[in-house]
Parts: structure tokens; sequence; C-alpha cells
């Protein structure tokens, strides 16, 4: 069975520093799963590449563009997310905060997570846990014990290759797990369904908004 990932990447050069630390996660995540004996297929998200897009479903309430469509449609489909963002001010980029916040609440909801860092400074290495744990948390997410965080002379150590293999090694373990239940019994809470947001409800009809109102002032 195969499986796919989403690897996220909101790094603004190119190449880029984000970008480098997700493929070296996407590989080791990739000789995880085949190491199973399974298969894994990943689609790369270059946020910087939406930009335009995200800034224009922000400011037109939210509708989304084709292209942010599209991306939300592979999110909530995936089996996994890999997240790297570079560091500014202490905390994930501008960017990467826009995407999360045009996704639909209940798109990541029991989703395995993997998240990761970059920056100039290993200063910002709390970054992990003070700004993107709680992030998608919040979201429902599932996310692995381990993140990665890579200040600029970290790339090449064997610190940062054995931190990437730990993580991907957890990240892999909830991607290819199958639900464990026991005949008879039902789950404590079933997990929420995930969901896009594309397909929005049809809206109420104004008459039935309208309906027992009798045109009196509240409290009249």
């Amino acid at each position: 069975m195969s499986r796919t990932v989403v690897v996220l990447t909101a790094g603004l050069s190119q190449p880029s520093t984000t970008r480098l630390l997700a493929d070296q996660l996407a590989g080791a995540v990739d000789a995880a799963v085949t190491g199973r004996g399974e298969s894994v297929d990943f689609e790369i998200v270059e946020l910087r590449d939406l930009a335009t897009d995200l800034a224009t479903t922000l400011t037109t309430g939210g509708l989304p563009t084709p292209a942010v469509a599209a991306v939300r449609e592979q999110i909530s489909a995936a089996d996994g997310v890999i997240a790297v963002t570079p560091v500014f001010a202490a905390s994930y980029s501008g960017l990467f905060k826009m995407f999360i916040d045009v996704l639909d609440p209940d798109a990541l909801n029991g989703m395995p997570v993997l998240i990761a860092a970059t920056a100039g400074t290993p200063r910002h290495a709390l970054v992990l846990d003070h700004a993107m744990r709680p992030l998608f948390s919040y979201l429902r997410a599932v996310v692995t014990p381990t993140g990665v965080f890579a200040a600029t002379a970290d790339f090449g150590s064997a610190e940062l290759t054995d931190r990437v293999r730990r993580a991907a090694a957890e990240f892999v373990r909830l991607v290819v797990a199958e639900p464990a239940t026991v005949s008879g019994f039902l789950d404590e809470e079933p997990v929420r369904a995930r969901t896009s947001g594309n397909t929005l409800p049809a809206p109420t009809p104004f008459a039935e908004l309208l309906a027992g109102h009798n045109g009196s002032p509240v409290g009249g």
C-alpha cells in the first residue's frame, strides 16, 4: 500500500536551506518506508509560489483561488505532512501562517505531522516547541515527538543527520500505522473526518431565516 506525504516548505529564496532540510526529511522518510517493504509518494508544496494566491484568498473573505483550493485538497487527502518553515522574529514565517490560516479547521484531524525549522542561529531552536507544536496541536494533528531544527552551521553535521533519521522513523510509524481496534469495543472518541473546506454547505434561504419572526423589535 502506497502512502502520500505532503511536504510544505516556506522558504523564500531559491535555493533555500528550508527546502534543503525538507528534502533531507523526505529522503529519510522514503528510506524508512521502503525499509518496511512499502512505498510513499511525496507532493512538494512551495509556499512561495502560492504567496499571491494566499493573499488574495485572505482578502476576499476566505474564498480560495483555484491554486489554494487544489493544495487544500492535497492536504486533507494526505497520509501525513512534513512542515518546514524559516524562523522570522522568533516564530514561523508570515507566509507559513498565511497558509495555515486558509486551511479548513478540520483539514488536519488526526494527521501525522513532522515539524521542522531553519534559522541562521541556534538561538531560535525553541520555535519548534513554543510555536509550531502548539499550532498543529490546536488543529488536532498528531505531531511527532522529535522535531528538527537546523541552524546554518548544522548542515552537514552528524548530529543533524541523526535527528532527521529519528524524526523520520517516528513519523513513519504514525503514517503506516493501522487503526488499533478490538472487536466488540468502540473507540472512546472517534477521529473527526478531515475536510478540505472547498465544498461549502448550501446557504439557508432568507425566508427560512425569517420564519417565525413577526417584525417586532427584540424585547418588544
